[in-house]
This record gives structure tokens, sequence and C-alpha cells, in this order.
């Protein structure tokens, strides 16, 4: 294998990291960081344009009408595959996308209404851009890398998503909401070109003649949906996912709720220190995003390959929903501002570095098909419907029900039980895949 580099044994301070793997794993990180960048400058101009042109009311049905679209989308990407290498696959729709960008921006020279347009569409670039990312990983790495060295690509969600905010907030304002679409555009251009540096670079590393044979080969015409529901492990999976994105999504109105109540409150007691209802939810909102971002990086820089290594993958997917369960239970019990703030940062922060992780982890052991195709369908379609779910659950139980904060906290209980025996069914089957390949690697 070759002695250690200063690069493998700069990273391993994050991850273990063997000879010669430095290399290949930083760029497919630094691919991550900028693919996560590009979404979150896009993202104020996602919601200034639903915001000012529908409102509130038409952002949360577009959900609805996003998780329809990838009904069609999902099926037509998997058909796609079926007829193109791994490499065409990838380049084609990262230059699908970037030229999409081009088209939105060229639209708005015209002055056409472009609000819901671009909402669903960042909505859906968003998730099927960065899963597609995640296969190309999983692709790459066995089972026992990617164990090791995901937490490593995870940094570049991670920190990804708290540059592209900075980056946001410095240009809007200089450059206005229409050409960052074009800064975004560029970016993907950038993450492009590394894709097919790591692609290209590990071709020309391996010398098994099957694994060339097998990269240079269409994917099997399995569609996405169709395999979901064939195979027990990958239905659990989607099942987790959405059971995972209706809990937090449920939490989300939770906080806001309370945010909001707190807000008022200060201001009509005269606590708030002259500041308005609106900049102070603008003040929580920010402090907020701020200590679960840190967090967030912290856990992914220094936790997720510790958790990793001393209880595994299938250990690691009872991280998250033991923190929820341990989160309701608070919330149900006391939902004040303190105790609701402490409870989602901590829950928001695990979701977006550890638990991310373990969802892209449980794909390794997988045929290629699943890689690419099932992923898509779960980590695209289950999670949109987990937010559809949401709106019916707080419609009904808000709108019709008329509960409170502690109800819903309850209901999310149940539904993290539910979670919960979904990740023991996950790890069981997780067990058996990984058991099944070890002869066959020997």
């Amino acid at each position: 294998m070759g002695e250690r580099t200063w690069l493998d044994h700069l990273l391993s301070v994050v991850a273990e990291v063997q000879a010669r793997e430095s290399v290949t794993v930083l760029l497919l990180t630094a691919n991550l960081f900028l693919l996560l960048t590009a979404y979150y400058i896009i993202k104020p101009v996602r919601e200034a344009l639903i915001l000012a042109g529908g409102g509130a009311e038409l952002k949360s049905y577009s959900s609805g009408f996003q998780a329809v679209l990838l009904l069609f989308l999902v099926p037509a990407y998997g058909a796609f595959a079926s007829k193109v290498n791994r490499i065409r696959l990838i380049n084609s729709v990262f230059l699908f996308f970037t030229s999409n960008l081009l088209i939105f921006f060229l639209l708005s020279k015209a002055n056409l209404p472009l609000g819901i347009a671009f909402f669903v569409w960042a909505s859906i670039f968003n998730v099927m851009v960065v899963a597609q990312l995640w296969s190309f990983a999983n692709d790459l790495y066995t089972p026992e890398q990617g164990k090791r060295l995901f937490a490593i690509v995870g940094v570049g969600a991670s920190v990804g998503a708290v540059a592209g905010s900075g980056i946001a907030a410095l240009l809007v304002k200089p450059l206005g909401v229409y050409a960052m679409m074009l800064v975004a555009a560029a970016i993907l251009l950038v993450c492009l070109i590394l894709t097919n540096l790591v692609h290209y670079r590990e071709k020309g590393r391996t010398k098994d003649a099957a694994v060339l044979r097998q990269v240079e080969q269409p994917l099997a015409r399995d569609g996405a949906f169709q395999l979901v529901f064939r195979q027990r492990y990958l239905l659990l999976i989607a099942l987790l996912v959405l059971t995972l994105n209706l809990v937090n999504t449920n939490g989300e109105y939770m906080r806001d709720k309370v945010f909001s109540r707190a807000a008022q409150q200060a201001v009509a007691s005269g606590t708030a220190g002259g500041l308005s209802e609106l900049k102070l939810l603008g003040s929580y909102s920010a402090s907020f995003q701020f200590w679960q971002n840190l967090l967030g990086v912290l856990i992914q820089f220094f936790l997720v390959s510790r958790i990793f290594k001393y209880v595994g993958v299938r250990g690691a997917l009872f991280v998250l929903p033991l923190i929820s369960l341990s989160s309701y239970s608070l919330i149900a019990a006391v939902p004040i501002f303190a105790y609701i703030r402490i409870a989602k940062i901590l829950e928001n922060s695990t979701d977006y570095s550890l638990m991310n992780t373990v969802r892209h982890a449980v794909f390794l052991p997988t045929s290629r098909e699943a890689k690419y195709k099932a992923k898509q369908a779960v980590d695209t379609f289950c999670v949109r419907f987990g937010d559809v779910l949401s709106s019916l659950t707080v419609f009904v139980g808000v709108g019709i029900l008329s509960l409170g904060v502690r109800r819903l906290a309850v209901f999310n209980i149940v539904m993290v039980m539910v979670w919960l025996l979904l990740a023991v069914g996950i790890a069981r089957e997780h067990r058996k895949l990984t058991a099944e390949r070890k002869p066959e690697a020997a």
C-alpha cells in the first residue's frame, strides 16, 4: 500500500486515512463544499423570489408540487443512467442544472415572474445533485473505506453551508438577486471539473479489469422506485428518511411557533430593548442558525469518524433518534423558548452532520444501481414527501384539531419510536449485507 504522506497524517485529525487516500478524499470534500456553497448562494434568491411573487402560503404548497414532479424526474434519471456510463451521467446532470441557471438569469431580463418556478427548481436541484455526488463517492469506496472516509467528505457539506450563507450575505447587495445565479453557475462548473478529475484519477489507479469495465458500462434497467420496493433494506432506508424528515420539519414548526410567541411577549412586556417583533425574530433566527451551524461543523470534524469507528454505521443510526426522543420529551413537558432553542440546535446540528453522513454510508454495501438510482429516489422524493406529510400534520393538527406545541411534540415522540424501529430493521439488514460482502471481497 505504501507509506502514508504528510497529508494522510494531517487528515487523520478528522478520520483514519490510509496511504494514498488523502488526495481523492480531499477532492471529493472540496467538490461537496463548492456544491453546498453554490446552493446556499442561490437559497436567498429562492426565498426572495417566492416571498415576493407568491407569499409564504405558495411556498408551503410548493412542497407537494415538488413531490409530484419528482415522481417523474427520478424515473427519468434512472432511465438515462441505464443508457450512459458513470461520468457521462454525472456530467450531463451538472451541465443540465448549470444551463438552467443561465436560462433563469436570461428570463429575469424579460421581467417574467420566476418565483414559483425557481423555488421548485432550486429545491429539486439541491437534493438531486447532492445525492448524485454521494452516489459517486459510494461507487468509489468500499464499505470499509467509506466508513472511515465519509466523515471527511461530510466536512465539505457542513463548511460549505456556512461559507455559502456568508458569501450570499456579502454579494447579494452589490450584485443583486439575479446575478447570484451566475455566481452559482460558475461554481457548478468548477464542481464538474473536480468530479472529472477524481473519476479519471481513480480510473487510472485501478488495475482490476472487471472494475474498469463496470465503470464504463451503463447501469441495469431496473427503475429507482422498483429497486426500493423490491429490496427490504432499501425500503426501510426510504421509510426512515421520510420519517426523519417528517419529525424534523414538525420540529421546525414548533420552534417557529415558540419563537414567535416569545417575540410577541417581549414586545408586549417592554423587555425587547426597543426592538420590533420582526427584528427580534431576525435576531433569534440568526443566533439559532449560527450555533446550529457551528455545532454541526464541530460534530463533523471531531465526532463523526469516532462514532463510526467505535459503534459503526449501524450504531450511528440510533444517535439522532435518541436525541430527538429526548428533545421532544422535554418540549412536551416544558415548551418554553430556552429549552426548545437548545433542543432544536442539538437536533439540527446532529442531523446535518452525523445523520447526514450515516444516510449516505448505509448505501455502501448496496449495488451500483441502488447507489445511483434508489438513492435518488430516497434522497429526493422521500425527503420532499416528508415535507408534504409535515404540512398535512400541521394542517390537521393545528388548523382542524387546534393542537398546541405540546400535543405536536407528543406526536413527534410517537414518530421517533417508529423511526427507532426502522433503524433496528436497517441495522439487521446492514449486518447481513456486510457479512455477505466479506467472503466475496476475500
